[in-house]
C-alpha cells in the first residue's frame, strides 16, 4: 500500500479516519479483518509486547516489529517512531521504507524529561524528513504542548503552523481537550489527529468536534491485556484445590 492511499483516507467527508493501534502481527490482522482501512502502530503497545518500557525500545526491535505488522496485512500502516531514535532523516526514511510503513508519527518533546523540543529545530528536522521521503511518507507531526503542561492553543498552533510549512501532512496535538480540536484545526490548517481515550468522546464525536483522524495510543493494547488478566484470574480460580486432611 502507498502513502497516497493513506493520504486520501484523510479526505473522506463527514467521518474521521479511525486508525486502530496494533501491537503485533496478530492484532493487526484482527483489525484489518474487521474492515478498518489503515492502521497506526503505538510505540507504547509495541514496547510492552517486546518487554520494554515506553520510550526504551531499541530501534532495531521497533522497526522489526513494524515490519511484522506490515507483512500481516494488506492495508496501509503508519508507525509511531517516537522522536526518530537519533537517526538522520535519510536513515529514518530508509528504515521506515524497509519496514513497509507509509506514514509515521514524530513527536516534539523528549520522552524521558517531557521537555519540548525547540519548534524551529523540530520544523527543520521535519523538513529534512520530507525532503528525503518526497511524497512516499505521510508525516503526522505530534505536538506535545498539552502533554508538557502548556495550556491553551497558542503555542500548539504556532508549532503546528511551523510543521505545516515544513511539509507535515497532519498534526497530532496529543491530549488536547476535545473542545479545542476545531480551533486547532482552523489555526493550523492541517488535518488534526485526536487521541480517543476510555470514557472520553467516541471517534465519531471527536470527528464532529474537528478531528480528521483518530488514534488510540496504547489504549487498545491495555484493554486487551485487561481481558487477558481477567482470563488468567478465571483460570487460576478454576483450579480445583485438593481436599485438606
Amino acid at each position: 500500500m502507498t502513502a497516497a492511499a493513506l493520504r486520501d483516507l484523510h479526505r473522506a467527508p463527514h467521518l474521521p479516519l479511525v486508525l486502530p493501534g496494533p501491537w503485533d502481527a496478530a492484532s493487526a490482522k484482527v483489525f484489518a479483518d474487521a474492515g478498518f482501512p489503515a492502521l497506526a502502530t503505538p510505540s507504547a503497545g509495541i514496547a510492552a509486547t517486546l518487554g520494554h518500557e515506553d520510550g526504551q525500545t531499541p530501534p532495531d526491535e521497533m522497526f522489526a516489529a513494524i515490519a511484522r505488522i506490515v507483512r500481516a496485512v494488506d492495508i496501509p500502516v503508519t508507525a509511531d517512531v517516537e522522536a526518530g531514535y537519533g537517526l538522520s532523516a535519510k536513515e529514518l526514511v530508509g528504515r521506515l521504507a524497509d519496514a513497509g510503513a507509509v506514514g509515521c508519527n514524530l513527536e516534539d518533546s523528549d520522552h524521558a524529561s517531557r521537555v519540548l523540543t525547540d519548534p524551529e529545530r523540530q520544523a527543520e528536522w521535519l523538513a529534512q524528513v520530507r525532503a528525503e521521503a518526497g511524497d512516499s511518507l505521510v508525516i503526522n507531526a505530534r505536538i506535545d504542548t498539552f502533554v508538557c503542561g502548556v495550556e491553551g492553543t497558542e503555542e500548539a498552533v504556532r508549532r503546528g503552523r511551523l510543521y505545516a510549512e515544513a511539509g507535515a501532512d497532519c498534526v497530532y496535538p496529543i491530549l488536547a481537550p476535545p473542545p479545542l480540536l476545531a480551533e486547532l484545526a482552523a489555526g493550523i490548517g492541517l488535518p488534526v489527529n485526536a487521541l480517543a481515550t476510555p470514557g472520553g468522546p467516541t471517534p465519531g464525536e471527536l470527528g464532529a468536534l474537528g478531528a480528521s483522524r483518530v488514534t488510540f495510543g496504547p489504549g487498545l493494547h491495555r484493554q486487551a491485556m485487561a481481558a487477558v488478566t481477567g482470563l488468567a484470574e478465571r483460570l487460576r480460580d478454576g483450579i480445583r484445590q485438593p481436599d485438606a486432611g
